[in-house]
């Protein structure tokens, strides 16, 4: 109070004439009042009389500033209860003050206040709830803007610290915010009490948003009159949605969500588009591939730039919803996971699901491939299918295997299979897997095992047979004179790419887009989707072709004699059959780009359909896909790769690594793309990216792309070299011993980029487990000890603790000849330096080598101790100011040194004895006393002004 009454007096000075009233014509002399009068009568005021008397001021500033010390106010009388209960008094009679900034600097002070009230709630109970609350909710209304602006943050300030009781939620709270949004309300108050009804949502929690707050949102989403709410609204709806829940997402917010998608503001369909991904995570499967798949393909066609600029973007985390997160978790190497780790219910719906008789699953190759379980559970659906409509049971048929089901996650076919388990029993799918007695033998069994099997999906393949030869070899070894009776093959034609419910929706875009083609951004949107439209008739009439096709080719080859031969006729693939061991051709196909065919390469009617897969919507995938068309940064947005870019490693998340094979040309598209923002992108989630692909895509289409990466600019080479050590240690390791003659981190663009160097001395610490002792000699060693003597302080002081934990390292081994060696170097390189701050590195490495224990401190005073006491005597007194802080407060602090009355232990005390007889004062003062700072940071810290 002190200060108000200086400001008080000070203006009144200032009024008088800055106090000049006491000059006298006949004295030379100007009398100016102390300050200290004034500051007199107020210390004799009580703290309720100064709040009194400032508070009635007609002075604004006088009253602004009593607002901003109640807090100091209530400290002081907090020790009598009528006093608080006064100054809160005084609080609600200042609340009606005039002035707007004296009520905005009041609303500022009340959440301390009521964190006071809350801290001292048995002096003055329910203050908060009386005297506080009452002022924030009506300040909501109040006419200046930022008055109503500051009691918003307040509430929501108050809600996120839980000062608000649950009762003065719904009874004080919620009705003035619904009372806000009545129709009849100023339009200001009323979006602005929208937004804070969105907000305050994820505070209150389900209850009270469902039966309070979901009622009035829902109205406001359909406000005719002001597109404004229904922004608010549009953009807050993900968070609404993760409150209520599922059943009232869908129930409730979705026919509201499905207006808004539609409204005709652009303003209002963007905020929408920006909030897809919430809405998506709060509603089931089955909506979200039905119905707001189509509702976003709407979006990213929207005649606005805007809004297909902020679809684009949400295209991404929208495609990673549909992730399934029962099969979410990640194991890096194919063969590490075995049955026994395989999770119960894994176990369960590998054993409940239907495989074809032909097929028989071993855990280990669900476990390594994803894809075969799913793709047995569509090729038993067809064989069901099929047995149905012929009157055969399924061990009757067999059912050629198409590549693509290799290369598909038949989600659709999965959820099926799941539906299904809670129908039939166990007997049901023994009598579906198994044929009639008598109609299979054990030699056929044992060939049936063989089809599948982890050595001929993930060892070398075999060298590639000529198709007509392999044809004769495999119709050859398959006839079976004994079991002349088996049925014959019954084919099956594959499905087009888009089918005739996508081919609709594709005509129900180009009608939706036709009003507005003048625009040339929606006329090349309706230029695409009809060449697409005309690609799916045209895969139609292909489709027909190629079962006739197949058929003719069947007879002609006599199939029907043979049973056990499967062909595959819809890509270009060698003859799969039960004797000759050839599946792993069909998993090159999948995992390689290279040509299977000797004699052509793919069609691109061949290469479109190896992009389709079940888990996401076609449609999606397509457009997420197209973000790398340079067609799309002009009609869309420039940094729309970029946003491809940092959403991919959750696109492929979700398709899961059997279908990479649909990303993998988008991501070499990227990986090599003209701007290096993108690369960057790339190269700071490579290692996310390599944990989801496994070890063997990883080496084969992450690593060249990696090794690119280490030659870029050094804004990307930055993002792999962060995580050099998460990288590397997903390769083999021969593939890891590479990067060991790889030299490029060492050289930048820039000399001055020293925060580079500091990041590869960090990593290199993390890259000592990876390596046997010999490589992290021949080939780290030196790089280590070169950054020591680093011109920045920064890069030394980290390359200190690398040194010390390659010591630690070498010495470990056995034997430990390379970990003498380097302390050997370390002596020679840098205690005998003639460089002064090459002897101060010494220390710095020797003081880290004690406070980490890298080595026994008898092997120290062995190796390091002797040379570390010589310098003592060193000329340059910063040298021997560490060296006593290294003595004093690090070495004689081991209980080596404490408790043996060794010959080590005497020379260190004689050591410190001369260091406190020494000339300089600094290298007194750390001798003879012991400091608090003990750590080395701290050291380097403070000398790094006399480093260099």
């Amino acid at each position: 109070m002190a200060d108000l009454s200086l400001l008080q007096e000070d203006l009144q000075e200032d009024a008088d004439g800055f106090g000049v009233d006491d000059y006298s014509s006949e004295s030379d002399v100007i009398i100016i009042p102390s300050a200290l009068d004034f500051v007199s009568q107020d210390e004799m005021l009580t703290p309720l009389g100064r709040l009194d008397k400032y508070a009635a001021s007609e002075n604004v500033f006088n009253r602004q500033m009593v607002a901003r010390t109640l807090l100091d106010t209530l400290r002081e009388v907090c020790d009598d209860e009528r006093d608080c209960i006064a100054v809160l008094e005084r609080i609600s009679r200042l609340a009606d003050d005039s002035e707007p900034t004296v009520r905005a600097e009041l609303m500022e002070q009340v959440p301390h206040i009521a964190l006071f009230c809350q801290e001292n709630r048995p002096s003055i109970p329910y203050a908060f709830s009386k005297y506080l609350l009452p002022i924030v909710v009506r300040y909501l209304a109040d006419q200046n803007n930022q008055v109503r602006k500051t009691s918003q943050a307040a509430l929501l300030a108050l809600l996120e610290q839980e000062l608000i009781e649950r009762f003065d939620v719904e009874t004080k709270v919620c009705p003035i915010l619904i009372e806000l949004t009545a129709p009849d309300s100023n339009d200001d108050v009323k979006t602005e009490a929208v937004a804070i009804m969105c907000k305050m949502a994820p505070m209150v929690g389900k209850d009270i948003t469902e039966r309070l707050i979901l009622p009035r949102f829902c109205e406001m989403c359909c406000d005719c009159r002001m597109f404004h709410v229904r922004k608010v609204c549009a953009a807050n709806f993900g968070d609404i949605c993760s409150v209520v829940g599922q059943q009232a997402t869908e129930e409730m917010l979705l026919p509201r969500f499905f207006q808004l998608c539609s409204d005709n503001v652009w303003g209002v369909r963007k905020a929408c588009a920006e909030c897809f991904m919430a809405v998506s995570c709060a509603t089931c499967q089955e909506i979200r591939r039905t119905k707001l798949s189509a509702l976003f393909i709407n979006l990213i066609s929207d005649p606005s730039r805007w809004v297909r600029q902020a679809a684009f973007q949400s295209l991404g985390p929208f495609i990673s919803t549909f992730a399934n997160p029962s099969s979410s978790g990640q194991y890096f190497k194919e063969e590490s996971k075995s049955s026994e780790d395989t999770s119960v219910e894994d176990k369960n719906r590998i054993r409940d699901q239907e495989v074809p008789e032909d097929v028989q699953i071993r855990p280990e190759d669900v476990s390594s491939d994803p894809s075969i379980s799913n793709s047995s559970v569509k090729l038993e659906n067809m064989v069901e299918d099929r047995a149905e409509t012929s009157g055969k049971s399924p061990g009757e048929i067999s059912v050629p295997v198409d590549s693509s089901l290799l290369c598909t996650l038949s989600s659709e076919s999965h959820q099926e299979a799941a539906s299904n388990e809670n129908d039939k029993k166990p007997a049901n799918y023994k009598s579906a897997l198994r044929p009639e007695g008598g109609t299979s033998s054990p030699d056929s069994a044992l060939l049936d095992q063989e089809l599948y099997n982890s050595f001929h999906f993930w060892r070398t393949p075999l060298p590639e047979i000529d198709l007509d030869v392999e044809l004769e070899q495999g119709c050859g070894n398959t006839l079976s004179p004994e079991r002349p009776e088996e049925t014959p093959e019954v084919t099956i034609p594959g499905s087009s790419n888009i089918t005739m419910a996508t081919r609709k929706e594709l005509e129900e875009m180009i009608e939706n887009l036709e009003p507005h083609i003048d625009d040339p951004d929606v006329k090349a949107q309706v230029d695409v989707l009809s060449a697409a439209l005309r690609a799916s008739s045209l895969d139609a009439r292909e489709e027909a072709s190629d079962a006739e096709k197949r058929s003719d080719m069947q007879d002609e080859l006599g199939v029907n004699e043979l049973p056990n031969c499967k062909i595959n006729h819809t890509a270009s693939v060698p003859l799969i059959s039960d004797a000759v061991e050839n599946m792993d051709s069909a998993l090159r196909y999948i995992h390689n780009d290279s040509d299977l065919s000797t004699n052509s390469s793919f069609s691109p009617d061949e290469e479109r359909r190896s992009k389709v897969q079940d888990v996401v919507p076609q449609a999606l995938l397509d457009q997420y896909l197209s973000m790398t068309d340079p067609s799309r940064a002009q009609t869309v947005d420039t940094e729309i790769a970029k946003h491809c870019a940092y959403s991919l490693p959750g696109v492929a998340l979700t398709l899961g690594r059997q279908n990479w094979h649909c990303l993998r040309e988008t991501y070499e598209t990227l990986a090599s793309d003209m701007q290096w923002k993108v690369r960057r992108t790339l190269a700071f989630s490579i290692h996310e990216l390599a944990v989801i692909l496994g070890d063997q895509l990883t080496a084969a289409d992450l690593v060249p792309i990696f090794n690119g990466f280490l030659k870029d600019l050094d804004e990307v080479r930055i993002g792999v070299l962060k995580h050099l050590h998460d990288f590397l240690k997903l390769l083999h390791i021969d593939k890891r011993r590479e990067y060991l003659y790889q030299q490029e981190f060492l050289v930048t663009d820039n000399s001055r980029n020293w925060r580079f160097r500091a990041e590869l001395a960090e990593q290199l610490i993390l890259l000592l487990e990876l390596y046997s002792p010999r490589d992290v000699y021949d080939y780290l060693r030196p790089i280590a000890l070169n950054l020591c003597a680093d011109k920045v302080s920064s890069v030394r002081w980290i390359s200190y603790k690398l040194v010390s934990e390659m010591v630690k390292k070498l010495h470990m081994a056995t034997p430990p000849t390379f970990g003498v060696d380097l302390i050997n170097e370390l002596v020679e390189n840098f205690g005998r330096c003639p460089k002064w701050s090459g002897r101060q590195a010494f220390v710095f490495v020797c003081q880290t080598v004690i406070e980490d224990d890298c080595l026994p401190m008898d092997q120290f005073a062995l190796h390091l101790m002797p040379h570390l006491l010589t310098l003592a005597n060193d000329r340059v007194p910063n040298v021997r100011v560490l060296l006593a802080k290294t003595l004093r407060q690090t070495l004689l602090e081991k209980e080596y040194f404490l408790t043996s009355a060794s010959c080590h232990q005497e020379a260190v005390e004689q050591t410190i004895m001369a260091l406190q007889m020494d000339r300089d004062s600094d290298v007194k003062y750390f001798a003879s006393i012991h400091p608090a700072s003990t750590k080395i940071s701290d050291d380097a810290m403070s000398t790094a002004s006399s480093t260099y």
